[in-house]
């Protein structure tokens, strides 16, 4: 089992600092979640809580995925840096493409590239994006992304976006492109992930939700007939015991990430103080 944590840029902690330490307690990566801007009125459905409202303020921190994780390469050597998910078509795939493909070079090659359509409707009319389409637009961006990174001299056509005789350098370490973990909790959200992904990343709040999601996925694998499952990562919603972390190993979980980042006045000490149970215990 592999170990993360989220991070972000709260006020006055020493990020830098913060970061070494993640990487000297052992945890395998760290992930970094992704929104424009936000409202606390939005008027979308939050589906990874009972209410269906977002449990961050509108002025939680979210930074630019990609200049704090050039930042967070530039103090670690062995930590993998992970999006969490980032909201690609919200973005242009063109300038997506470039900033993964530098950070994946100058970190090299420890970036994870972690991706959701996004559930904020509201965030796609600040964008200026359309939110239906979100789906089919995903898929093609990736597609296009991925000649961008492995090619020297693109070519692809879609229904929303194209390109032909454009090089794009510089490209990735890791060829043909970063591991591709897609979001997403619903069944075109999981067949999404198998069609398209090398993991999937899911959302729980239960172990008995972990269970039934695992198994519907392990399904859409069979039914697409992939020779090779996808890496499973999980964020509980609640502090796991080591009870848990063996039913999910069980389950096929590979890698779990700790929120306790979130919601404590000293993210630090409730990371050495989850290691240290796992560590004791596990």
């Amino acid at each position: 089992m592999k170990f993360a944590t989220f991070i972000s840029q709260l006020p006055g902690l020493d990020l830098a600092a913060a970061l070494r330490t993640i990487e000297e307690l052992g945890f395998e990566s760290v992930w970094l979640g992704d929104h424009i801007a936000l409202r606390d009125d939005h008027k979308a459905y939050y589906p990874y809580s009972p209410n269906g409202r977002y449990q961050l303020a509108a002025n939680y921190p979210f930074s630019d995925p990609f200049v704090l994780l050039a930042y967070a390469a530039a103090v670690t050597n062995r930590l993998r840096l992970a999006t969490g998910v980032y909201l690609l078509p919200l973005r242009n795939p063109f300038t997506t493409a470039k900033a993964v493909a530098t950070l994946d070079a100058l970190s090299n090659g420890r970036f994870i590239f972690g991706v959701g359509l996004g559930w904020m409707s509201d965030e796609f009319e600040l964008m200026g994006s359309n939110f239906a389409d979100r789906g089919a637009r995903t898929a093609e961006y990736l597609a296009l992304m991925t000649e961008c990174w492995s090619k020297p001299v693109t070519a692809f056509e879609g229904r929303t976006v194209k390109t032909k005789g454009f090089s794009f350098y510089p490209q990735p370490v890791q060829q043909p492109h970063p591991p591709l973990v897609l979001g997403g909790n619903t069944d075109p959200s999981l067949k999404r992930a198998v069609r398209l992904g090398d993991g999937w990343f899911g959302i729980v709040t239960s172990l008995d939700e972990a269970r039934t999601l695992l198994g519907r996925l392990e399904q859409f694998e069979l039914q697409a007939g992939r020779t090779r499952k996808l890496e499973r990562t999980l964020l509980p919603g609640w502090n796991v015991s080591v009870g848990d972390v063996r039913e999910l190993a069980a389950l096929g979980v590979e890698r779990i990430i700790d929120a306790g980042w979130f919601g404590v006045p000293d993210p630090i000490t409730h990371l050495k103080q989850f290691r240290n149970r796992l560590d004791t215990e596990f």
